[in-house]
């Protein structure tokens, strides 16, 4: 001991207090209440948790002590109180300690004046021996006179060898300093480990007492044991904090009150117990659908956030996927004392708030954890990130957004080397090259909590698919579902048979290969389905219709309302997002009991099906394929889930190849679109000072997958020669300098806005031209201008104007908008010719004139705020324009981060944050704080101002049980989500407040010395 006085801190574990006065210090009451129980060896607790097992506790009692003195004691320690409640013997007898002290202080002096040549005595190795021959502490309690003894019996064992060691004096007197230094280093076992060991050892030695203290001491001794085992076999890196795989109780017991989940299933205690997982090394886990790995990621998480004290980041492909996520981690985070921030459509701050005391969890989409990754790097906070889960790893080799995936990986394995990655994914193909990409280690189970059945059809015959057969299918049944003339030809591929056999008492989802044959098979359906279907949860669909009407001010999609009463309805992305939300939440409680819906759904949302059929003229991807199939069979309602494939019989052997082959294999996208992927990394690493030459370009290429699979994928040029000629392409687009010889590559003032706004590099100066030009006459008066510049680029193929409709919304523009029309390219004139169907001579630009048209139809959503009604003005899918505002709304927050690195383009700042609020919600003023909350949308957050909710604070503070009787169909499950949600944003607001506060009270650290 040579750090100074012991610092002692006891827990109290017991929410009963007790008075201390009249106790006495010479007989503690635990130690009475131990005295009457024979000496007993330690619990296997104690075992576990000291290794080599703990001290046994001494159950002897003073001799002089009265019974007078017991019976008093009686009172302070009942059967029914907790042995660490609030009176300790330790804490009331400080003998011993003031003895060690005073012992310990002479020794450091000892020791001090025989290295400077003042004592030629031995040099003893542990305090210990200097209270080893006084006389035994007769009014101790038994827990410090066993400590006692312990104490002098070392002190015995020390001076007899050093007996044996004649030679100690002279060995050290001839040494150097170097040797006196290692001596002095040299210690036994400190006294705080005896003390600490010794306390621990006396509360797990069992009671001859009543059954609930014995239940109770029971539960302390385990919690007792985890903690020594924290203490002694788990290294700092990795600090353990409870029984529940390295947490708290509370984690477990918060499993059980919010997810129902009382143990976890055999793979995922395997995988979170793999020694990768342990060391924190990466790892890629892949499982079918519904086997349960996001669970095993949130207890990671968890972990980190609680254990290591670190922010976690969790990637997510949909905006839908994380605020269904956001919403569940609420609860966790309002619980354990940790942030949930949402990174998704234009929410989300960059970089994001530092938080002094509290841990964040940033929940994201591919591309906000990308922008994210880049603000921690450009404000080297990447440290601060333990831990980055990515589900769904295998859209690395999807497009554009797998290139997002692949860089951001990549930067966060080059620049930290204490982030711990984990990739999950139901879905994979040629796991050893991301493996090699990801350092990782692999596993993989096969596991499904409810067995899955794959059949495919062709005509009237059901086969089972069966691997082991020659033809990979097996006969299995023939449909016996009778079918008229009119119905054959209604429904040649049979799906009425199909779903009528297990709806509606069980729930079934049919994929379909495009929108409108999702509403086509939907409404076939229903014509041929009997009345007693109209009868089958007849309230609760009648409600649903309500509340769609309500949704759409008013109007509801035909082909719904004559679905829905039969418990049918479709699901696409023609939908709005409250109308998804609606018939999702339907689904699930069973109210409705089939949908027919695209391939998008199999990735984008958890809704099982006990069946899921697929109809379609184009095959699919296996992956795809897989996921579609991994919906059918919903644990701990179905005990079987069954898929089946309809199929020409022309189409066997192509069939074969889908249901059989291994997955396809996962490729690098870097090199896509014209390697759009490479320009967009090249020109961020250089913006972050990652790279400044092509060597270093190079080294970083390393740690891609394009890396690893260049055999495969640079065929015809080496990588040196791509970033050769992308370095050029940066060059000529003005986004990048460098020397003559290459070296000292730099981002321009375009370049640096480009990367930090996430703009398509190939339309940054586009955008810049269009911003710098908007600026020599901005119309202020009026949103028009500010929506034209902030409509997508890429939107822009996905539209055909309506001439008409163009021309008749055109003419009731103002005087100021139309002349602001005609600024940017599109004169009336021109327009009213197209739609006169007349030719015109007079060159203009496409783009532009449809980038107009789609700026009129946000236009008329900001003025309406109406999806629906704009839809029908302009004669689009309400859902395209539900895409065109989310859409818009993310373009305008990145052009708001494009601005602020350009000063000449200042104006904006203000103006676009206010716009970037308007597109997000696009509702009256008073809905906005409402609609804030995860999860909360037009039509709720109009029920919650209805009923008094009036703002954030009001919906924080709401009564869960009242706001569920107040807000029709509203279940408690979600009004809990709704409640949490909310707290945690007004928590995230008020610590972002706090931090300024504090920052700007902080007293600064380079202030000039007076």
């Amino acid at each position: 001991m040579n750090s100074g006085r012991l610092q002692v801190k006891i827990k109290r574990v017991c929410p009963r207090k007790r008075s201390r006065d009249g106790l006495k210090t010479q007989a503690t009451p635990a130690g009475r209440r131990w005295s009457s129980v024979p000496e007993t060896e330690l619990t296997p607790a104690g075992r576990r948790a000291g290794g080599g097992g703990l001290p046994r506790c001494s159950t002897g009692r003073r001799t002089s002590s009265t019974m007078a003195e017991e019976a008093a004691s009686l009172e302070f320690c009942s059967d029914s109180e907790d042995l660490f409640a609030d009176y300790d013997s330790f804490l009331e007898d400080s003998s011993l300690l003031a003895k060690l002290d005073d012992a310990e202080q002479n020794e450091r002096q000892r020791a001090t004046d025989q290295l400077d040549g003042k004592h030629d005595e031995v040099l003893t190795d542990s305090i210990l021996d200097a209270i080893g021959d006084e006389e035994p502490l007769e009014d101790l309690p038994p827990s410090q006179l066993q400590f006692q003894q312990e104490v002098r019996d070392q002190a015995k064992r020390s001076r007899l060898q050093d007996g044996h060691q004649t030679s100690t004096t002279s060995v050290r007197k001839e040494a150097g300093p170097e040797t006196k230094t290692e001596d002095r280093t040299r210690r036994r076992r400190s006294v705080a480990d005896q003390l600490k060991r010794t306390m621990i050892g006396n509360a797990v030695v069992p009671a001859g007492v009543s059954r609930t203290a014995a239940l109770k001491e029971t539960v302390v001794s385990e919690e007792m044991s985890v903690a020594v085992q924290a203490m002694e076999t788990v290294s700092t890196e990795t600090p353990d904090l409870g029984p529940f795989y390295g947490l708290p109780t509370r984690v477990k017991d918060l499993m059980m009150d919010l997810r129902g989940i009382s143990s976890l299933y055999d793979w995922q205690q395997t995988c979170l117990n793999l020694d990768c997982v342990q060391q924190r090394k990466n790892l890629i886990y892949s499982l079918p659908t519904s086997g349960g790995k996001t669970l095993v990621a949130e207890i990671l998480i968890l972990r980190e956030l609680l254990c290591r004290k670190k922010d976690c980041l969790f990637i997510l492909p949909y905006i839908s996927l994380v605020q269904e996520k956001v919403r569940g981690l609420a609860s966790f985070g309002l619980e354990l004392d940790f942030m949930v921030e949402e990174y998704a459509g234009s929410k989300g701050r960059f970089p994001p708030v530092k938080r002094r005391n509290k841990k964040s969890v940033y929940v994201a989409t591919i591309e906000k954890a990308h922008s994210l990754v880049n603000s921690l790097i450009d404000t080297s906070r990447l440290e601060d990130l333990g831990l980055l889960v990515v589900d769904e790893l295998h859209m690395l080799g999807d497009g554009s957004r797998g290139a997002v995936i692949e860089m951001t990986l990549a930067k966060v394995q080059f620049m930290s080397k204490t982030t711990q990655i984990i990739g999950m994914s139901a879905t994979l193909g040629n796991i050893r090259d991301l493996q090699t990409f990801l350092r990782a280690e692999n596993y993989s189970s096969d596991f499904r909590p409810v067995e899955l059945k794959e059949f495919v059809k062709v005509n009237d015959t059901i086969y089972e698919v069966d691997p082991k057969e020659e033809n990979c299918f097996k006969f299995s049944r023939l449909l016996s579902f009778k079918y008229s003339s009119s119905m054959q030809k209604m429904d040649p591929d049979h799906i009425i048979a199909l779903v009528t056999e297990v709806i509606p008492t069980h729930s079934c989802l049919v994929f379909c290969p495009t929108k409108k044959n999702c509403e086509n098979v939907a409404q076939m359906i229903c014509r041929y389905l009997k009345e007693e279907f109209l009868q089958h949860q007849e309230a609760d669909k009648a409600m649903l219709l309500r509340d769609l009407k309500d949704g759409g001010n008013g109007t509801v999609c035909p082909v719904l309302s004559r679905t829905v009463p039969y418990g049918v309805a479709y699901h696409h992305s023609g939908l709005t997002s409250e109308e998804r939300r609606l018939l999702e939440e339907a689904y699930s409680r069973g109210t409705l009991c089939l949908l027919t819906c695209t391939s998008t759904l199999a990735a984008g949302i958890n809704l099982p099906a006990r069946r899921s059929p697929y109809v379609a003229s184009d095959f699919l991807k296996r992956s795809q394929y897989k996921q579609m199939v991994g919906r059918a069979g919903r644990a701990g309602i179905d005990s079987v889930g069954e898929s089946i494939l309809i199929l020409q019989d022309k189409d066997r052997s192509t069939a074969k190849s889908l249901v059989c082959a291994p997955m396809e294999n996962c490729y690098s996208n870097l090199m896509m679109d014209d390697g759009k992927g490479i320009l967009s990394l090249i020109l961020s690493l250089v913006g972050l000072n990652m790279a400044s030459s092509l060597q270093q370009l190079q080294d970083f290429l390393r740690w891609t997958l394009l890396f690893v699979q260049q055999q495969h994928l640079c065929a015809h040029k080496s990588l040196t020669e791509v970033l050769q000629q992308s370095l050029d392409f940066l060059k000529d687009k003005d986004l990048i300098t460098a020397e003559l010889d290459g070296s000292n590559l730099k981002v321009t003032r375009l370049g640096k806005a480009t990367y930090k706004g996430s703009v398509d590099l190939t339309l940054s100066d586009l955008l810049y031209k269009d911003l710098s030009k908007g600026l020599e006459g901005l119309l202020l008066n009026s949103y028009l201008h500010l929506v034209y510049l902030v409509t997508p680029y890429d939107l822009v193929p996905q539209c055909r104007p309506d001439w008409m409709v163009y021309f008749r919304q055109f003419t009731l523009l103002s005087a100021a908008e139309q002349k602001m029309s005609a600024a940017v390219g599109v004169p009336e004139s021109f327009v009213a010719r197209k739609a006169a169907g007349q030719t015109v001579k007079k060159s203009v630009d496409q783009t532009v004139v449809t980038r107009m048209y789609l700026a009129l139809v946000l236009f008329w959503v900001l003025k309406e705020a109406d999806l629906w009604s704009v839809s029908e003005r302009f004669r689009l899918n309400r859902g395209f324009v539900q895409t065109l505002l989310s859409s818009s709304s993310a373009f305008c927050s990145a052009v708001l981060l494009f601005t602020q690195e350009l000063e000449e383009l200042w104006p904006y700042r203000a103006l676009l944050t206010e716009l970037t609020r308007r597109l997000s919600y696009c509702v009256k003023a008073e809905l906005i704080p409402l609609m804030e909350v995860a999860g909360v949308m037009e039509s709720r957050a109009k029920q919650l101002y209805n009923a008094g909710y009036r703002t954030l604070t009001h919906l924080a503070n709401a009564d869960v049980a009242f706001l569920t009787r107040t807000i029709e169909h509203l279940s408690r499950k979600q009004a809990n989500q709704i409640v949490a949600s909310a707290k945690m944003l007004l928590n995230e607001k008020a610590a972002a407040l706090q931090e300024e506060v504090d920052d700007l009270l902080t007293k600064p650290s380079d202030l000039p010395l007076i």
